[in-house]
Formats: C-alpha cells, structure tokens, sequence
C-alpha cells in the first residue's frame, strides 16, 4: 500500500530542491565582496586586483575589493568566515590564515575564526619569500648579515605585516634555526612594513618577490636570499637558504576562499571563475611582471595544501611561543 503522506512530502521536497537549484543557477546577480586582509600595496592586494578584475569578467558582476586590515589579517579572516554563505563574499588570503588560529590557541584567546569556517577555492601563487634589505645597508651578503646577527643579538630589526603573519614567520624560522635574535617590529600590513624598510625605521625583512621586486630593479633594496628551493625567475641570482646550507622552506601563497556552508552550485560557479582568472592573459601578465608567477592550484588539492601547510606551521607557532 502507497504511503501518500510520504509520498506528498516528497514531491514537496522535490519541488522545494529544484526552485532552490533554479534560484542559484541565476548566480551572481549582483557585485561581489571579496575581502582583502591587509593593507593595500602588499602582496595580497597585489593578487586580488587582477584576479578580481579577471573574476568579474567571467562572472558579468563586479568584484569588490574591501581592504579590512588589522592583527596580521585575522581581522579581515574573520569577518569572512562570519559572512553569509550565499557566494556574495569572498576572501583573498595569505598563508597566515593556517597560522593565525593556532596563534591565538597559543595566546590563550579565542580564535577570531577556525578553518573549517572557510571553503578553500583556488590557490593562484606560491612564492618563496626573500630576505630584503636597504641597497646602502652593510650587509652584501646573506653570510654577513646573519654573522651580525649571531655577534650583536637583538641588533637587527626586521619588519613584518603583524605578528604571526607571513613577513614574521619565515624571519621567525631562520632565527630559530640558526639560533640568533633579532627584534620584530610589526606594522598593520606589508605595504607598511615595505615603506618602514625603504626608510630605515627597520634593518630587513622577508617578502614576496611581487612587492619588493620593483625597489630591488629601483636600486634602493638589495636581496640576499631567499626561502625556496630552487632558483627564483624574477631574480635568478639570489640564492636559496637550502642552497646555502639553511634547512629553512617557506612559501607566501594567496588563494580564494569563502564561507563554508555554500550552495554546490555557487560554489562550482566560483570555482570557474576562479580558474579562468588564474588561466587569464592579463593575470599572468601582472603577476609574471611583479615576480609572481601564477601556480594555480583548484579547490580538492588547494584544500589538501592547505592542511598540509597548517600542520607544519602549528608546530612553528608553538615554537615561537606567545608574543605580546
């Protein structure tokens, strides 16, 4: 015998799935947000202008930028794992975001967001980032500057984007691995931090080739070494720290992410606009330019990355320990 209030309820549920799926095949029907947390003139404004620019092509609606700064990103982080999973609002993050959580673990506070909050989209970058100082500094040569670092600890400042971000960790790293002391200064992004350099409010630092690169070619920064392991297109006479004997690994990536908990449909329709900005000509073109080659990477390997990168980097944070 036909059960007709099983029946009548899922006919109901079917119609409820498919004016549902309707609804989000019009997607998007409006601008979107996406969410820069930093500064600009850093590196991840430096990715998300072109990508969103490329996005909003592909996509027949504007992508806007927000930048909303503060606490190394997790100001900005958080805001977009708060946001509405409706696809409206997305997110253009650094490699701090698989560090900052475990930061506040560490802190003893309560994380501004967790990663299982945000959907990982695309990675379109991974660079190695350089230790870069002024041209007049003393120091020709990485050997010179970490020798003064070893004979005078806490001499050398080095700026970052904030503490815990992805301008402190490498520098935090190199320190730990060579056993030496240098004081951190944190600024409120890169951008920041890079004009701190250029004026000598600090002695170094370590960024992503795309927003030094232009002072380097400018003659005002000299660049000793840098955190991947092979040689680097952009500048191809800088060493590697592997290269010269220093078991130190970093990459700044940048990648799309969203709130979790998003419809399939919005999520597969920013996943393709995703990967034809990381495929566009004029994407490349600027990144290529800035030293910043695209490595794209889509949403099931970005997301193994991901976990990848945030459980070595826990163990970096617990090292590190807990800053003021």
């Amino acid at each position: 015998m036909i059960d007709l209030r099983k029946s009548r309820w899922s006919a109901v549920a079917a119609v409820v799935a498919l004016a549902a799926s309707s609804a989000w095949a019009q997607f998007p029907d409006r601008p979107i947000t996406m969410i820069v947390p930093f500064p600009p003139g850093g590196v991840a404004d430096t990715v998300a202008r072109p990508v969103a620019d490329a996005m909003s092509r592909d996509l027949k609606q504007p992508v806007v930028i927000e930048n909303r700064s503060g606490a190394g990103g997790a100001i900005g982080m958080g805001l977009a794992a708060k946001a509405k999973p409706d696809g409206y609002t997305v997110l253009l993050a650094l490699a701090s975001y698989t560090v900052l959580p475990e930061a506040d673990k560490v802190l003893g506070r309560a994380p501004q967001y967790q990663l299982a909050d945000l959907k990982p989209l695309a990675r379109f970058t991974a660079d190695p980032t350089v230790l870069a100082v002024r041209a007049e500094s003393p120091w020709k040569t990485y050997a010179e500057f970490i020798a003064a670092a070893r004979a005078d600890p806490g001499r050398i400042t080095f700026g970052s984007s904030g503490n815990y971000g992805t301008m402190h960790m490498p520098m935090a790293m190199l320190a730990l691995s060579q056993g030496v002391r240098m004081t951190h200064v944190p600024y409120t992004g890169a951008g920041p931090a890079i004009v701190g350099l250029l004026g000598g409010q600090v002695d170094a630092l370590s960024t992503g080739p795309a927003s030094i690169v232009q002072h380097v070619k400018g003659g005002k920064v000299r660049v000793l070494a840098h955190w991947g392991e092979g040689r680097l297109a952009s500048l191809p006479d800088v060493p590697s720290l592997t290269e010269l004997g220093v078991p130190v690994v970093y990459a700044q990536w940048s990648g799309l992410l969203m709130p979790a908990g998003a419809p399939d449909a919005v999520v597969a329709r920013l996943r393709e606009a995703a990967k034809a900005a990381a495929a566009d000509e004029r994407v490349n073109q600027v990144l290529n330019t800035a030293g910043s080659p695209v490595l794209y990477l889509d949403a099931p390997a970005f997301q193994r990355y991901v976990d990848a990168d945030a459980a070595k980097m826990a163990e970096v944070v617990r090292k590190v320990g807990k800053l003021e």
